[in-house]
């Protein structure tokens, strides 16, 4: 059976315990990946401190054309990527094609670091003192990522770190790791020097040796909230910049005058689209009022039932199966809990069996009316195809239970009153917002981030926040004495 190994000085290392991988469409093993421990992570960051110095003194320029042969790379083995990442995690292939297209858009800004790395230089600042700003790199640095998106999430990550000047170290989810060795291959190959991309499978004893290391330098993370909190708790403490991307509760508010039947097209994608294993998946449909709740249970209910699922390697499917049987059983949880505290289960998606595939994870979508915030269905994140739907009688209600939940990751509001998305824009305490968009992922130039329990740290993820999350800036002031003068001593604090 294949072995998944580490990749650590451009060469793939077979060491440490081998963990089992499945394909969630079948159920059945297909590889088993090498799982780090603290010293085998000291071996990845060994060398990438070796080889920090070199890359860090390497122009900008220089350093940009690598990202740009990436690029190329990824686009033309763009299906062995998006056929590993179905294999392995059970999302379809145009699913898996869409997550790959959106992590390439990071390498593509990564491309202009020249000009995103330039600082600023001010003359003349006093007599004959000069200013500027530089923006250097941390050093050794680490990306944890979670299994929902094997490609794209550490293609928000390693791109701009490598770019700016930093080694990079993946540990990425242990459930589907054949894509990011693959990915790293091709860094490698785009002329990357060894050393500079690292990648470390394991468990917690992988994290908290990144998290202990005194070479890692930063730490970036995308995962559950509670994880989230602990990395940036024993990160900080440690003296790193943590960045910690943790879970969600996405609302759609639906108002009575939206567009109902795009709306559901659009809602449709946002639930059910990867199983809902998303953080920006939409889970609580928000209906302002019972006419809109009903209206929109009796469109959304044969949609439903009409899903194509099946294992995530075939074409012109709409999901798959979620990642293991683990996770099943967590949905089938909520599921039924949600029934027992009170909520309407109008369809269950429970006990679907795929022809051929009957080992297999496999779910079929799931619809909750009359939800309310009590139950654990609205509260937590369940990470699979359950929708709910809440009933409210006005926006400012809508606006009122979505802030009060615990998470502020994405949210957005179906309508066609300007009065009443500029209100919600306004007024909702959530990181990344949608007018009449589903999904509001922000594009790459732009920076992913939540509010409140789902972020930990000043910066988001990606785009501008990336560069300065993975840099430091440096200011300095020189001066340099006319010929022949003598200045007297000056006791009092410098101005101008």
């Amino acid at each position: 059976m294949r072995k998944i190994g580490h990749l650590i000085n451009g060469e793939q290392v077979l060491q440490g315990e081998l963990l089992d991988v499945f394909n969630p469409s079948t159920g059945q093993v297909t590889s088993r990946v090498c799982m780090g421990d603290e010293a085998l992570v000291a071996q990845a960051v060994a060398a990438a401190k070796a080889a920090f110095s070199a890359w860090r003194d390497t122009p900008p320029a220089k350093r940009a054309r690598v990202m740009f042969r990436f690029k190329q790379l990824l686009e033309e083995r763009a299906d062995d990527i998006c056929a590993l990442i179905s294999e392995e995690h059970g999302k379809t292939l145009e699913d898996a094609r869409g997550e790959l297209l959106r992590g390439i858009e990071n390498v593509e800004y990564a491309c202009g670091v020249p000009e995103l790395l330039k600082g600023d230089y001010t003359r003349n600042v006093g007599p004959n003192i000069d200013a500027w700003s530089d923006f250097q790199p941390l050093g050794v640095v680490a990306g944890i990522t979670p299994f929902n998106f094997p490609a794209m999430v550490p293609l928000w990550m390693y791109p701009m770190a490598i770019a700016c000047g930093n080694c990079f170290i993946l540990k990425p989810s242990e459930k589907d790791p054949s894509s990011s060795l693959l990915v790293a291959a091709l860094l490698k190959e785009a002329g990357l020097p060894d050393g500079v991309m690292g990648v470390v499978h394991g468990g917690k004893a992988a994290v908290d040796a990144l998290l202990n290391h005194k070479q890692v330098k930063g730490i970036s993370f995308v995962g559950s909230t509670p994880i989230a909190e602990y990395i940036y708790a024993r990160g900080t403490a440690n003296g790193k910049r943590v960045q910690a991307l943790g879970g969600a509760k996405n609302h759609a508010v639906f108002m009575p005058d939206a567009d109902l039947d795009n709306a559901v097209n659009a809602l449709m994608g946002a639930a059910y689209g990867s199983c809902g294993e998303r953080c920006m998946a939409i889970s609580v449909a928000v209906c302002v009022g019972d006419a809109v709740a009903d209206a929109l249970i009796a469109k959304l209910e044969p949609e439903i039932h009409a899903l194509k699922i099946g294992p995530g390697t075939q074409r012109g499917l709409d999901m798959g199966p979620v990642i293991s049987r683990e996770q099943l059983t967590r949905i089938e949880g909520y599921i039924q809990a949600g029934v027992e505290q009170g909520a309407e289960l109008t369809v269950d998606g429970r006990g679907l069996q795929v022809p051929g595939h009957e080992q297999g994870y496999f779910l079929g979508g799931c619809l909750f009316d009359r939800v309310t915030p009590e139950m654990s269905i609205y509260r937590e994140e369940i990470f699979g195809p359950v929708l709910c739907v809440v009933r409210v009688a006005s926006l400012e209600a809508a606006i009122e239970l979505i802030n009060a939940h615990e998470y502020g990751n994405g949210t957005c509001i179906f309508t066609r009153d300007g009065e009443a998305a500029r209100l919600f824009g306004d007024e909702i305490e959530v990181g990344m917002v949608g007018i009449n968009v589903p999904l509001p992922v922000p594009v790459s130039y732009h920076s992913f981030g939540g509010w409140k329990r789902s972020l930990f740290g000043d910066l988001s993820a990606y785009g501008p926040d990336s560069v300065r999350f993975y840099t430091r800036r440096k200011t300095i002031t020189q001066k340099w004495p006319e010929r022949a003068s003598h200045e007297a001593s000056q006791f009092a604090f410098p101005s101008l």
